[in-house]
């Protein structure tokens, strides 16, 4: 009789808390690649290669360091389809008289697990995943009493938890956080590091050339793929990161360049998403750098505070506002997502960029996702499951823990504000201060109305007119409806007419 522990493509972690003190002779470690994961969204060609290419890789490196390892791809002839179905399948091979396994990283997984015990008739042991700084728990009792679930005062609670740039009871440099100094434009004649990249080996390219096959109608491209599939690879990408990116990484982590999809980002979060790296090991890393003189510490505070600050605060959002969380409309947002956030084909230099990149790339970074295609379908009020589903389905390091508040939450504030306390909502200046894009457009970014106005300006002022009645009493809304009753009633008459001119066309 054998126990099986199931690994999931979010667990691909040695440490991970399942494996923790097994007897590896009495244990059978099942992964499975199937159609429920495949599916669920229309997944990027590469983000699935990413995943299942891992995968392949994590159960060799597993078989050996000693584990017998049960590994079904997804071409395999009896493979059922599901993780319930290949569970039952391992229990007849396997003759498996327990399970134990790693909590969900997700509800529809969580109500997976939660019928395991009825269906298998078995024991089923739940462990904690204990490569997050904060428990539910501890997230849970955070919220209690508080109007307002602001992540500045989670992110210090972080800090004295961690350790991590304090010194004693009081934070590195005498304050918690440094992003005013992190919001400068980048100028194209500095010299940008670029990201190791990966060839795919005969494991990856069999992924490869499955995917293409099998997911021939998906979005992205595969010829280009670089992305590191092995712990080792990892923790290669992150040591060029710490050495090469991270000095300028703060200064920069807001700019946008043309042509540019990398600049100073770590390319990391996919590895730590998945499990190759280990979140607080990165962020010691991090700091290892700072107290050396080789970073500066706006760099290494907001680098850590996305991690230890951020992430962890949206897995704790993620769990506390519940399965129904997805369904979240504030602002009755029900426009179609338009065709061209599948293909990248617009006029909007700025869209045709983050959208470009993200299919050659399965990756854009934060600014670009909130403030580009984020903003846009914000302002132009694309139902947010809608948008939700795309950024699901269209970047590498997207599960639905991380994506779902920064989505629904952060970028389109459908969840009323419980995690961002405005929306942000941006015209074409913002996009015009914070990098090149305007000056290689077709529109001009100072025109609000006529031909060649940039249509981030009237969709802007429809937003505010829009939801006057949702937001005008939002304290950091206060000046945008200040300057609109300013406004003269022409002005704003032509600017909603023109906002409306644009919207008809999109569909």
């Amino acid at each position: 009789m054998a126990l099986l522990i199931p690994i999931f493509g979010d667990q691909l972690s040695h440490g991970l808390s399942s494996l923790a003190g097994q007897d590896k002779k009495a244990c059978v470690i099942l992964m499975a690649e199937v159609d429920e994961e495949t599916e669920y969204v229309p997944h990027h060609k590469s983000k699935m290669v990413y995943i299942l290419s891992a995968m392949r890789h994590h159960a060799n490196d597993l078989r050996s360091a000693g584990w017998t390892v049960d590994y079904v791809k997804l071409t395999d002839a009896e493979n059922s389809g599901s993780f319930t179905g290949e569970i039952a399948r391992a229990i007849e091979r396997h003759k498996v008289s327990a399970l134990c396994v790693t909590e969900a990283g997700e509800w529809r997984v969580k109500a997976m697990l939660d019928s395991w015990p009825d269906r298998f008739d078995i024991p089923v042991e739940i462990r904690p995943d204990d490569r997050f700084l904060c428990t539910h728990a501890e997230f849970e009792s955070w919220t209690k009493d508080r109007k307002q679930l602001r992540m500045e005062f989670f992110y210090r609670d972080m800090r004295r938890k961690s350790g991590l740039m304090m010194n004693g009871d009081t934070p590195e440099g005498e304050q918690w956080n440094f992003d005013a100094e992190n919001r400068k434009p980048a100028k194209r004649d500095l010299a940008m590091p670029t990201p190791l990249h990966f060839a795919p080996n005969a494991v990856t390219q069999d992924v490869i050339q499955m995917v293409e096959r099998r997911f021939a109608g998906n979005m992205g491209e595969t010829t280009k793929f670089g992305f590191a599939v092995t712990r080792e690879d990892a923790l290669r990408q992150q040591k060029h990161f710490l050495d090469h990116a991270l000095p300028n990484f703060g200064d920069y982590q807001d700019a946008m360049l043309t042509g540019e999809p990398f600049l100073w980002h770590s390319i990391l979060s996919p590895y730590i998403n998945s499990g190759l790296l280990d979140p607080l090991e990165l962020c010691r890393a991090v700091e290892v750098q700072y107290r050396a003189g080789k970073v500066p510490i706006n760099a290494a505070e907001g680098f850590i505070r996305q991690v230890i600050g951020w992430r962890e605060y949206v897995r704790g959002i993620y769990w506390h506002a519940g399965p129904e969380y997805v369904e979240s409309n504030a602002l009755a947002a029900t426009r179609p997502l338009p065709e061209f956030y599948w293909t990248g084909k617009t006029d909007m230099h700025c869209l045709s960029q983050a959208i470009g990149q993200t299919i050659e790339h399965s990756y854009a970074h934060h600014i670009q996702r909130l403030m580009i295609t984020g903003n846009f379908a914000l302002l132009a009020g694309l139902n947010p499951k809608e948008v939700h589903k795309w950024y699901l389905a269209v970047y590498a390091d997207a599960y639905e823990w991380v994506e779902l508040p920064n989505s629904l939450g952060m970028s389109q504030f459908a969840d009323g504000g419980m995690l961002a306390s405005k929306p942000y909502a941006a015209s074409g200046a913002y996009i015009n201060r914070m990098s090149d894009y305007c000056t290689h457009c077709s529109y001009d970014v100072k025109q609000r109305t006529g031909p060649k106005a940039c249509p981030f300006n009237a969709l802007y002022w429809e937003f505010i007119a829009r939801n006057e009645r949702k937001l005008r009493k939002n304290p950091r809304m206060a000046m945008p409806y200040k300057n609109w009753e300013r406004m003269a009633d022409a002005d704003k008459v032509a600017l909603r007419a023109h906002a409306q001119q644009f919207l008809e066309k999109l569909g």
